[in-house]
């Protein structure tokens, strides 16, 4: 037992010798600097959401009904997994990221507003920081999407030639934008993607002719729901609130993720600000099983999707749709991100 305990205090001084003692007379290993770092926690305004098929059982795609239940035309859609913020982007975020940009090559065409009310270019306030970003147009969402991905080390999405479109006043080259759907960066839904992340169910899909997230888990209507108690709309605000409060009293008061989701946990897919999608807007076409959509090649209105505040919006159900110029901005107008994996 002697030996034993002799061992253990030999051993000891040969790992840490008196004189790599710090100044606490802990041996270096219990430094702080010594410990692996920690993660930097996540802002509340970013929460990604994995949706799509369960891959791990064998299932490729989810089918469903583009547009069914308000379109006249209507048309099959597959879908692949993906990742989705569970908030409209703030204006927080949107600024923090234009401010990288601008200082590493980028140009925006409008640099956005805190929600309906703030002032243009002005840094978020405490109070506003987790409003939508308005005020901006289709070409720097896109843009913005590409400096998001470099600032996180990956790959942009959206080029021209090979070349990452940095610049949202060149018009002429946004608008032939090709996306690379394989890369890892952030970039806008498809309208497919956008109208599946607002119906989908634990069972099934959500009529396109409610408020997204009005029904139960299993997408059944066992009650009535209200779109005063999933979306902010001009029935009960006359501006933007907070991200992820529609169904709060006191939506600019409290944090994102407050408020009333829909089946996969996203907040805000009717109301609050119009986002954007990836899609030039046309008649949906039928298409070949399997086929992954991403709208006609050419076009002169974006799809926006989801209604807003504004009382020009007043349509916000999942399957209803918009169109706007990619050139356009307004106070009801922002956007969420996604990714490809």
């Amino acid at each position: 037992m002697k030996y034993a305990a002799f061992a253990l205090l030999s051993a000891a001084f040969i790992l840490f010798p008196a004189g790599a003692q710090n100044s606490s007379g802990l041996p270096p290993i219990w430094e702080e600097t010594n410990l692996q770092p920690r993660p930097a926690p996540t802002p509340e305004d970013i929460s990604m959401v994995l949706i799509g098929p369960d891959t791990t059982k064998g299932i490729i795609y989810d089918v469903y009904v583009i547009g069914e239940h308000t379109q006249s035309y209507t048309a099959r859609r597959w879908i692949t997994p993906f990742e989705i913020n569970r908030y409209e982007t703030s204006y927080r975020l949107w600024y923090e990221v234009r401010m990288w940009a601008e200082a590493n090559g980028y140009v925006f065409n409008n640099p956005g507003q805190q929600g309906s009310s703030g002032r243009r270019d002005h840094a978020p306030t405490e109070t506003g920081k987790f409003q939508p970003v308005t005020n901006i147009s289709w070409y720097d969402a896109i843009v913005w999407c590409n400096a998001y991905s470099q600032k996180n080390g990956r790959i942009p999405c959206y080029t021209y030639n090979g070349e990452v479109l940095k610049d949202s006043s060149n018009t002429a080259l946004c608008d032939l934008a090709e996306c690379n759907w394989d890369a890892n960066g952030y970039r806008l839904p498809t309208e497919a993607e956008w109208e599946y992340a607002a119906r989908r169910t634990a069972s099934g899909y959500q009529r396109g002719d409610l408020a997204s997230g009005a029904v139960n888990e299993e997408g059944e209507i066992v009650s009535p729901i209200t779109d005063a108690q999933m979306a902010w709309y001009d029935g009960n605000t006359n501006g933007t609130k907070t991200v992820g409060t529609a169904g709060t009293v006191f939506g600019e008061k409290v944090a994102p993720g407050s408020g009333n989701a829909n089946a996969l946990g996203l907040f805000d897919m009717s109301g609050n600000v119009l986002e954007y999608c990836w899609d030039w807007y046309s008649s949906y076409q039928e298409l070949s099983p399997g086929t992954f959509s991403t709208g006609p090649e050419f076009g002169a209105q974006r799809v926006s999707r989801g209604g807003s505040w504004s009382p020009y919006t007043g349509f916000l159900y999942c399957g209803d749709r918009y169109a706007y110029d990619p050139n356009e901005s307004y106070n009801y107008m922002g956007f969420r991100f996604v990714t490809s994996r």
